[in-house]
């Protein structure tokens, strides 16, 4: 290996300590990629992880939410997941988890269930091809592993979140059957919401923000709600509530997402949504978290719970194809308000649990 080209991966050793190891660049198998990052985001998962909340992952090469150039093709590889030619520099995007087609959840269609998903993400740097993850020069991505070519019309900034929070609220509304006519609540204004709220308003849904941010509130304006909630005004569950049931004729929502991550904003969400209704939960992954919660009041409403975790894959192929053709309408470039260079991810990482910072990207330079 003398000689060999070396990449850098951010390794995080303990929760909220980070040191940066160097391997060689691999060569890519049969079937799989190697790119070279340009950019990767600090999603919520990584917080969840930073903090040593993440129901999986305790330590590692962290990073997953990217848009990497493909720097090497192994045997067999010609086109992406769509059938788009690839050549080398080619924008790329791919799934940030393994689907073996194999596992009983695969064999039965759930491909965002497979029980291989997290096989190499979870693994320490010194076990190869090293670049588990996208805080790093480069990432490898597994013949298992879908990815696709990114759109001329679609800049990084944009591309880097649609493999992770595109994606999987795309999936949700989705699951939801979330159409015209409907009125959705949104309960929470990140990154996921506001791609949620894009998405919603394009399938011909009025939309419903909520947040605690004032901010937020006003860039959710932006990509499509239709009205905004704040939490700091609206102090009680019994005043937003009655806010909502204004918006909607008395009848409450008929769908309803949480994407807040904070378990009372789940327990709180079905008093939201009308008799009959549909709720997403997103948000909260983390273990052990409980809430008081009212199942009578769910019953009697007879609301249909859909929790959503991943995505399948072939949704980031949707995910891009909503941004080229969205591209313009919504302003996805203003949705990351910090970028900081592969050294400072601790700061970027520190900055964004303590709220310094809304939603941060890592720019490899």
């Amino acid at each position: 290996m003398n000689g060999q080209e070396k990449g850098t991966v951010a390794m995080m050793t303990t929760p909220e300590k980070l040191e940066f190891q160097e391997y060689p660049i691999p060569k890519p198998g049969p079937g799989a990629v190697v790119v070279k990052v340009l950019r990767s985001n600090v999603c919520g998962s990584e917080l969840h992880i930073w903090k040593g909340l993440h129901p999986t992952k305790r330590q590692g090469v962290l990073g997953h939410e990217m848009i990497g150039a493909l720097h090497d093709v192994g045997e067999g590889v010609t086109t992406d997941f769509a059938g788009n030619p690839i050549e080398k520099g080619d924008r790329i995007v791919s799934a940030y988890y393994l689907t073996c087609r194999k596992c009983t959840p695969c064999l039965e269609g759930h491909f965002h269930l497979c029980e291989h998903a997290y096989d190499f993400w979870n693994l320490e740097p010194e076990v190869a091809p090293h670049f588990h993850g996208t805080f790093a020069t480069h990432y490898y991505i597994h013949p298992n592993q879908y990815f696709y070519k990114v759109p001329d019309n679609v800049p990084d900034i944009a591309a880097a979140s649609a493999n992770c929070a595109l994606s999987q609220v795309y999936f949700g509304l989705d699951k939801a059957n979330v159409t015209y006519n409907q009125t959705i609540v949104i309960q929470g204004a990140g990154g996921l919401g506001l791609n949620a709220m894009a998405v919603a308003k394009e399938k011909g849904a009025t939309v419903i923000a909520v947040d605690h941010v004032e901010s937020r509130l006003q860039q959710a304006k932006q990509f499509g709600a239709d009205h905004v909630l704040n939490l700091s005004e609206l102090k009680t569950m019994e005043e937003r509530q009655e806010k909502v049931l204004a918006l909607t004729n008395g009848n409450g929502a008929h769908v309803g997402l949480e994407v807040a991550g904070v378990p009372a904003a789940f327990a709180e969400g079905i008093h939201y949504i009308r008799s009959g209704g549909k709720y997403i939960t997103i948000g909260n992954i983390t273990p052990g978290k409980t809430v008081a919660f009212d199942p009578g009041l769910l019953t009697r409403k007879s609301i249909q719970i859909i929790p959503v975790v991943r995505y399948n894959p072939w949704y980031l192929h949707k995910s891009l194809e909503f941004l080229s053709k969205n591209i313009e309408k919504y302003p996805f470039e203003k949705m990351l308000d910090a970028e900081f260079e592969l050294k400072d991810i601790t700061s970027a990482l520190d900055k964004s649990a303590a709220k310094e910072v809304t939603r941060a990207s890592i720019v490899m330079v």
